[in-house]
C-alpha cells in the first residue's frame, strides 16, 4: 500500500490539476512545483485535457519526481499505473482547495482524466411565462439562508463570501423580451438582470447528478397563455366558443379583424421557442465553447413552466369553477408534449410539467382566498392530468409547486397590509399630510413587527403573489424540485 499526496492551486479559468506525489509509506510529505494547468476543451464534454492531444507531461524538476499522463495510464518517476475510474474529479471537489492525503491501492486506483466515458453534451430546454422568466429579485436570495432547511442551497449557489456562484459546467441561451442572453449559469437569467427563475438552481443541482457538463436553453415571455400563445400545431386552430363571439357581436367589434389577429397570434410563441432551440442548436458552440461536434448532443429533458393567463381566461374557460372545468388545458398540454418531441426530433425527451402553486395548497387557503380555492384546485388538476396518461407513463412528470409556497411571508405581507389600512383610516380620521402619516406608519411597524419579522418580510419579498411573492427562497427550491423530478426520467 502507497500513499499517494496531491494539491490544488486554483479553480480561475478553469482546473487546475493536481500535483500528484508517490512518496513514502509513512507521512505523507508535499513537494511543491508549477502545476500542469488543465481547461475543459472540445476533446470530450466532461474531460479535463491542456487542449493538445495526449501524453501530456510537466516539466522535470531536478530532484523531483516527473509525471505523464495519457488517457490509459499515469507514470510518475517511471513507475507506469493503469488508468481505473476516475478519482480526481471526486477529489476535487471533495477538497476544494485544501490538502487531501489519499491512501490508495496502486493496483486498484490510479488518476482519472474524465468524468467518464466521452459522452453528447446533455441540453435541457426551459419554456414558459412569467413565472419561468421568474420575477425573484437577487436580493432576496439571503433570505434562503435564514431557514435552516433551505440554507444548503444558499451555500450551493453562492462563493463563501455570499456572491452567485459562475458556473463552470452549466451553460445557458435564454430568448425573452428582452432579446438572446447567454453565458454560463448564475444569477441574472430572469425577467431581468436583477432577478433569476427556476433556472439557475434547476442547472447547479441537475449538473450535481450528472457529474457532466450540461446546457441549457431558456424561452420565456410573460402574459403567455397555451390555448393560443404556446399552442401547438396538432391542437388545431383556436376556436372562440359561441358566447364569445356573441359577446363580440353585441360590443359591435371588428369580428373579422379579431379572427384574422387570433389566427396569426395562434401558436406565435410556440414557434418562437422551437425556433430559438433549433438555432442554439444547430451551433452549440456560440454558447457552450467546448463543444465537441463529433460527440454531438442529447436533447435530454423539457421544463414546462405557465398557467396564470390559462387559469384566470373566463372566456376560454367558462365552466372554469366545475370538475373538469379546465380540461381543455390538458388536451393542448398533451399536443404540446407530443408536438415538442416531434418537432424537436426528440421522441422520448422526459417532460416536466411545473404545477401552477401562487397561494400554496388550497386546504391551508386564509378567509379572503377560500372563493378562488375551487378554481385554483381544477386548474392544478388539469395541469398535472397529461402526466397521469398512459403514453406519458414513466416520460413525464408533474411538479406540485404549490409545496414550496412560504406561509410565514404571507402571513407577513397580509398584517403589513392591515397595518397601511389603518394608518390611511388614522390619516383621513386627522387630515395628516404625507410625512406626517408616513411617521405613524413607520412607528406602528415598528409596534407590529419584531426585528427578525421585519428583516424576514424586507428580505423575502419582492414582487406580487402571482410571481410567487418574487421569492428567492421559493424560486430557488422549485428550480431544485423540477431537477429532482427530471433527474429519475433520464436513461
Amino acid at each position: 500500500m502507497t500513499k499517494w499526496c496531491h494539491d490544488v492551486s486554483s479553480f480561475n479559468n478553469g482546473f487546475t490539476f493536481p500535483i500528484i506525489h508517490v512518496v513514502g509509506k509513512d507521512d505523507c510529505e508535499l513537494m511543491e512545483f508549477e502545476p500542469l494547468k488543465l481547461n475543459q476543451q472540445s476533446m470530450a464534454p466532461g474531460c479535463l485535457s491542456s487542449g493538445l492531444n495526449p501524453p501530456f507531461q510537466a516539466t522535470d524538476i531536478v530532484g523531483w519526481p516527473s509525471f505523464e499522463l495519457d488517457m490509459d495510464s499515469v507514470s510518475i518517476s517511471g513507475i507506469n499505473i493503469p488508468m481505473t475510474l476516475s478519482v480526481l474529479i471526486g477529489w476535487i471537489r471533495e477538497m476544494g482547495l485544501k490538502r487531501l492525503p489519499v491512501t490508495v491501492l496502486i493496483s486498484a486506483f490510479a488518476i482519472g482524466l474524465c468524468y467518464g466515458e466521452a459522452k453528447p453534451l446533455k441540453v435541457f430546454v426551459l419554456a414558459g411565462q412569467s413565472n419561468m422568466q421568474g420575477h425573484a429579485q437577487i436580493r432576496t436570495l439571503s433570505h434562503i439562508g435564514m431557514d435552516p432547511q433551505t440554507a444548503p442551497i444558499l451555500e450551493a449557489i453562492t462563493t463563501e463570501g455570499g456572491e452567485p456562484i459562475l458556473s463552470e459546467e452549466v451553460w445557458i441561451s435564454y430568448l425573452s423580451s428582452e432579446g438572446v442572453r447567454q453565458g454560463r449559469l448564475t444569477a441574472g437569467f430572469g425577467a431581468s438582470h436583477e432577478k433569476i427563475g427556476p433556472e439557475w438552481t434547476f442547472g447547479v443541482y441537475l449538473q450535481k447528478m450528472l457529474n457532466e457538463p450540461i446546457l441549457l436553453i431558456k424561452t420565456a415571455w410573460g402574459g403567455k397563455s397555451i390555448n393560443t400563445d404556446f399552442r401547438s400545431p396538432s391542437a388545431g386552430p383556436f376556436e372562440f366558443t359561441e358566447s364569445q363571439l356573441e359577446n363580440l357581436r353585441k360590443q359591435k367589434k371588428d369580428l373579422e379583424a379579431i379572427l384574422q389577429d387570433k389566427k396569426e397570434a395562434t401558436g406565435y410563441y410556440y414557434r418562437e421557442m422551437i425556433r430559438h432551440v433549433n438555432e442554439v442548436l444547430s451551433d452549440v458552440s456560440t454558447v457552450y465553447p467546448q463543444y465537441d461536434p463529433d460527440l454531438g448532443y442529447d436533447l435530454a429533458g423539457f421544463v414546462w413552466f405557465q398557467g396564470w393567463n390559462d387559469m384566470v381566461d373566463r372566456g376560454v374557460y367558462p365552466n372554469r369553477d366545475k370538475a373538469g372545468g379546465y380540461h381543455a388545458y390538458s388536451e393542448v398540454m398533451a399536443h404540446f408534449i407530443r408536438d415538442v418531441r416531434t418537432d424537436l426530433k426528440a421522441p422520448a425527451m422526459p417532460f416536466v410539467i411545473g404545477v401552477l402553486g401562487v397561494g400554496g395548497p388550497v386546504d391551508k387557503y386564509g378567509p379572503s382566498q377560500k372563493r378562488y380555492a375551487g378554481i385554483h384546485q381544477n386548474f392544478r388538476d388539469a395541469m398535472a392530468a397529461p402526466a397521469a396518461l398512459a403514453e406519458f407513463k414513466g416520460n413525464v412528470a408533474a411538479v406540485l409547486t404549490e409545496n414550496y409556497w412560504d406561509l410565514e411571508l404571507v402571513s407577513l405581507r397580509a398584517k403589513e397590509s392591515a397595518v397601511r389600512q389603518k394608518v390611511r383610516k388614522i390619516q383621513k380620521e386627522k387630515k395628516l399630510d404625507r410625512a406626517a402619516a408616513k411617521k405613524v406608519e413607520e412607528q406602528l411597524m415598528k409596534e407590529s413587527f419584531s426585528d427578525l419579522e421585519w428583516k424576514t418580510l424586507k428580505t423575502g419579498v419582492s414582487n406580487q403573489e402571482y410571481h410567487y411573492l418574487g421569492s428567492g427562497k421559493i424560486m430557488a427550491q422549485i428550480g431544485k424540485g423540477f431537477a429532482e423530478a427530471l433527474y429519475p426520467m433520464l436513461p
